[in-house]
């Protein structure tokens, strides 16, 4: 990337940085730096309160503090760098992941790019410079290549996805990642054919995406896990054929691998602890596949069973659905207007101001996916 001049004084934003790990995120002025030459400046609508950004205020993930978050935006395009001809002021986009464009992994799945961690992680340019200043002290932004916990975010261009002007910009943010997610993970990695079953396991909007994704592709069992009796309900509201409340049963396993006649092809593991991935194996028929999105921390170990893998089982990571947002988010856009993604029945929006009232929602699980709108 290009190196951009310093920060000239003339655009500010209101952004929530991330000062002490655990602590609430502090409303502050923040000035932004010039556009390199390849890069968006982008008015947010709405950003969505993503498990990720959660736990790298929490510690999970290393951040260069101070920090600004947030990386589910959605909003206006106010200024392009000097090289970028995909877009122009007042085009309306959701902002995804950062990667490099170039390698080979990019070529095929931008998800696995070979620079994603310095892209994504390290809170600055390629060049180290950085995009934001509160006074006279540099923030760390770039989370994932947008930090859209704020009113204005700098992007690369092929971070932002261009959306039809008819849509509520404000909710569409979530398509850029945990969405993205849930549905990609079922429509990219486990392809599921019309007919087939899937049991999903934790139903935040990761897991509710891919219950969306499963009744789009004409899945006969759609099977819902979680804790939340909230969550199983609003499950069931979107396609799920059966659900199930851990708390509730002896032997889950055998309670879902009964629910289906012949047996279950796929599964979706959302939350990423050692019992819900064993489980997410076991109630699979012979072959079958099981995909884990879930995260508890970059070093996280677990066990499986060997033997049931050998009996032509599979367990499959997957980051941000195996999907390339340039078409992925156009393509959920398609099945929303399409009746078949109503992922706003999802959503509950806050004003920026409450941000910290938002993730505290998420927390608690009172709302599945907090959005927090600007004025």
């Amino acid at each position: 990337m290009c190196s951009a001049a310093a920060y000239p004084g003339t655009r500010t934003a209101r952004a929530a940085i991330l000062r002490e790990e655990g602590q609430p995120l502090s409303v502050e002025d923040v000035e932004l730096a010039e556009l390199a030459d390849d890069e968006v400046l982008v008015r947010i609508a709405g950003v969505g309160i993503c498990h990720t950004d959660i736990s790298a205020a929490n510690g999970m993930v290393p951040l260069p503090l101070p920090a600004v978050l947030g990386h589910e935006g959605a909003g206006t395009v106010e200024a392009v760098g000097a090289a970028v001809t995909t877009l122009v002021p007042g085009d309306h986009v959701v902002l995804s992941f950062a990667y490099c464009n170039e390698c080979a992994n990019c070529k095929k799945t931008p998800a696995y790019c070979e620079l994603f961690a310095p892209l994504n992680y390290f809170g600055e340019r390629l060049d180290g410079t950085v995009t934001l200043r509160a006074g006279e002290e540099e923030v760390h932004g770039n989370w994932f290549g947008q930090s859209s916990f704020a009113s204005l975010a700098i992007t690369s261009a092929h971070n932002a996805v261009k959306v039809p002007d008819d849509l509520p910009l404000a909710l569409l943010g979530p398509l850029g990642c945990g969405l993205q997610t849930g549905a990609g993970a079922v429509m990219n990695v486990l392809r599921p054919e019309r007919g087939q079953s899937l049991a999903v396991f934790g139903l935040g909007a990761v897991g509710l995406a891919a219950v969306m994704a499963a009744k789009a592709l004409g899945c006969e069992h759609i099977i819902a896990v979680d804790l939340n009796p909230s969550r199983l309900a609003t499950a069931a509201a979107l396609g799920a054929t059966a659900v199930f409340n851990p708390a509730n049963t002896k032997d889950l396993v055998w309670d879902v691998m009964n629910a289906v006649p012949n047996g279950i092809d796929c599964s979706l593991d959302a939350v990423g602890n050692n019992t819900v991935i064993r489980q997410a194996l076991e109630i699979l028929r012979s072959p079958g596949h099981c995909v884990t999105v879930g995260f508890q921390g970059l070093q996280h170990d677990i066990t499986i069973d060997q033997g049931h893998l050998l009996l032509g089982r599979r367990l499959s990571g997957v980051i941000e659905g195996d999907a390339d947002p340039q078409t992925f988010v156009p393509a959920l856009i398609q099945l929303y207007r399409d009746g078949k993604f109503p992922f706003d029945r999802l959503i509950e929006t806050f004003p920026f101001e409450k941000i910290n009232e938002a993730i505290d929602a998420a927390v608690g699980g009172d709302v599945v996916k907090p959005v927090v709108v600007f004025d």
